[in-house]
């Protein structure tokens, strides 16, 4: 995942392991009477996949490497292993997740034995499905009912702030977060919302697929309103899909909506609500406990768009779309037909996923996502083990001082640039398996026999956690991510590198496996978290996280031709029909060459001048590289990859593999030749890190 302000993709480990090991020899003379004992070397436990940590049974060794080096090195995988029932697409990052919640549900339901056990008490209301059921839609009408009570436009705004301190997010999603250009302060940013679908191309785009988005979206639209019992559901759900078609159009794309440049945007209330009449932001604000004068606003030509479309829209479609999203927001905790409707859509529809999860898989997510500090620290006592922290620490460091080696060497880099890049670097901070302190939930109300309640409270909970940061001092022990998700990511306003606990276990870190591996795998994540912090959007904060322009004109011209050049390269990959949209996807793309290379140079120098040993008849740069594959396999289902391209800012796996073609020690380490599909020449290689 990656935003302008936050970076993520995977994670991170390892500290230098003996290849092998074995007992001291006795002397053929010597005998049991006239020798001493001589110590035996414990045998090294054998590494989870393979014999170096690699599993070559995945490979497909009747496709050359220089033609597609996914496929030779994951091809017999991709084809063998089927995607779950109730998953979008399968691969190493979903199967470490699917061991997390397993190892998760555990906890719980020892938990869940336990009266006085708040997640305890969480999970047991979610696991409660005749309960729910029982109570039907009861537990929202409440809300249903002060929706259906909006009189006029104006007083939207006051319902709308009501909604979002519920979790019901409309026209101006939003969050609390550092202000990019005064990172010790927080600030409310905003950005465009009010449609329901993931991007203005499903409203817009005439292509097929988009198409069929549409009809399936519509028929959701009907279903949810009829579902709520209202009465005429078909022609007011065109309603609210012609409304939002023509919110669609005022969006930005998502190109210029992750520019972190364009996107900043400060505004005073009273400027916000003078460039963009239609909507009450005061009251909007003052309902959610905003008292500051300023906002961050992203899009700003989108919200006069918008509060345009919220300021004349018929007060029934303005209802109509509250209902729907309600019942979608918390259509996990409300009876199952409500739950079958949204899965149906945003599951299957976009996704492509036949069925849902079980039902404890759901609980274990929900409990997690109410109380996430409090079950990640019992997580991490039991799967993170002291010593993975500190070998990860160490490989990071490694990797550190990889890309310092790197910046110096740079030709394009001019010197006074060289000198406050490596100034940020040395101001990293790298969070590794989880938190320094936990944040308390004391006073949130959970009960065991109240599913909807225990998320309604616990969203207005969070609402005032996070509206009380407003005016106090940025708390940089805080997390993104929970210890046990299965990803990493780089803050640019904190200049920080996180890597949760969950990402450090093979087949990215395997302390049994092959340095090689590790590197290859963990290691260039790692280096592709980094490298974030000088990708097209990381290298716009400072040293100090604070956006500003710190680099020379001939810095920036130099790094965005290089940047041209991969744009054009991914641009050229098709996928189903497709093709990669190179520009959106830069940042990512930069951070997986750039992670490679970097990781490539700690583990040449991880060797200390030795050369490395052939294990299994692999070289240690070929187990390099297999290593970088191997955490990219992938199946998706078409429908999941067609979204991931239209939404998602990381190329798809198969792309990420063969970002090695720009690798001079690729090449070197294969033998590949021109006339290989994935050959470049030397000059069209990019290097940019």
């Amino acid at each position: 995942m990656r935003t302008t302000r936050i970076a993520a993709l995977a994670f991170a480990a390892v500290s230098s392991i003996a290849l092998a090991s074995c007992a001291t020899p006795v002397s053929p003379q010597s005998t049991a009477t006239d020798a001493a004992p001589q110590p035996v070397t414990p045998a090294r436990p054998a590494p989870q996949y393979g014999l170096f940590g690699f599993d070559t049974a995945g490979m497909d060794r009747t496709v050359a490497a220089g033609d597609d080096f996914y496929a030779f090195a994951n091809g017999t995988w991709a084809r063998t292993t089927a995607i779950p029932a109730d998953k979008s697409n399968y691969g190493m990052f979903t199967a470490l997740g699917d061991l997390s919640l397993s190892r998760t549900r555990a906890i719980l339901d020892e938990a869940r034995a336990e009266p006085s056990s708040r997640i305890g008490r969480a999970y047991a209301s979610y696991l409660d499905e005749a309960a729910v059921e029982g109570r039907g839609l009861e537990p929202i009408t409440p809300w249903l009912n002060k929706v259906r009570g909006l009189r006029s436009n104006a007083d939207y705004a006051a319902l709308a702030s009501d909604a979002a301190r519920a979790g019901i997010y409309t026209a101006f999603p939003g969050y609390i977060g550092q202000d990019d250009r005064h990172p010790d302060r927080y600030i409310t940013a905003m950005f465009q919302g009010g449609i329901g679908m993931p991007d203005r191309d499903y409203y817009l785009e005439p292509a097929e697929r988009f198409a069929r988005t549409r009809t399936a979206y519509l028929a959701f639209l009907e279903q949810m309103l009829t579902l709520a019992g209202e009465p005429d559901a078909a022609p007011r759900a065109r309603a609210v899909m012609e409304f939002e078609t023509r919110i669609a159009r005022a969006h930005w794309n998502k190109v210029d909506s992750s520019d972190a440049s364009k996107t900043y945007n400060k505004l005073s209330i009273a400027d916000l609500q003078r460039s963009a009449p239609g909507f009450d932001f005061a009251a909007y604000l003052r309902g959610m406990g905003v008292t500051e004068n300023e906002v961050l606003v992203a899009q700003p030509s989108a919200f006069t768009g918008i509060a345009r479309e919220y300021g004349n829209a018929p007060v029934q479609v303005l209802r109509d779309q509250l209902i729907i999203r309600s019942l979608s927001t918390y259509a996990d905790e409300l009876p199952k037909a409500i739950s079958d409707a949204d899965f149906a859509f945003y599951g299957t529809a976009l996704s492509g996923t036949p069925q849902q999860e079980d039902r404890w898989k759901r609980a274990v997510r929900f409990t997690e996502g109410l109380l996430s500090d409090e079950l990640s620290q019992i997580y991490v006592a039991r799967h993170f083990p002291a010593e993975s922290k500190q070998a990860i620490d160490r490989l990071v460091r490694n990797v550190l001082d990889a890309l310092a080696v790197r910046i110096d060497n740079l030709a394009w880099m001019q010197p006074q640039t060289k000198v406050r890049a490596r100034a940020k670097l040395a101001n990293f901070t790298v969070k590794i398996g989880y938190p320094d302190q936990w944040r308390s939930y004391e006073g949130l109300d959970i009960r065991s026999d109240d599913l909807f309640g225990n998320a309604w409270r616990s969203n207005e909970f969070e609402h005032a956690y996070q509206i009380g940061k407003l005016g106090t001092a940025v708390r940089r022990w805080e997390w993104g991510m929970t210890p046990m998700t299965v990803n990493a990511y780089a803050n640019f306003s904190m200049n920080e590198i996180v890597f949760p606990a969950a990402i450090l276990q093979p087949p990215f870190f395997d302390p049994h496996a092959d340095d090689a591996i590790n590197y290859g795998g963990i290691g260039a994540v790692i280096g592709h978290e980094i490298s974030h912090h000088f990708d097209d959007q990381g290298a716009k904060y400072d040293e100090n996280g604070r956006l500003s322009d710190w680099w020379t004109p001939e810095d920036v011209a130099a790094f965005s031709a290089a940047g041209r050049r991969l744009v054009e390269q991914y641009d050229a990959y098709e996928v189903l029909g497709e093709r990669i949209n190179g520009e959106f996807t830069l940042g990512e793309n930069i951070g997986d060459l750039a992670g490679l290379a970097i990781a490539y140079d700690a583990y040449k120098k991880s060797l200390n001048g030795a050369e490395a040993p052939v294990i299994d008849g692999t070289t240690g740069d070929q187990r390099f590289f297999l290593g970088w594959a191997q955490v990219w396999r992938r199946n998706y289902r078409d429908a999941n990859l067609l979204q991931r391209l239209t939404t998602d800012p990381h190329s798809p796996s198969v792309q990420r593999a063969w970002v090695v073609r720009n690798l001079d020690a690729w090449y070197g380490a294969y033998g590949v030749q021109s006339g290989a599909r994935l050959y470049l020449a030397p000059e069209q290689r990019v290097r940019i890190w």
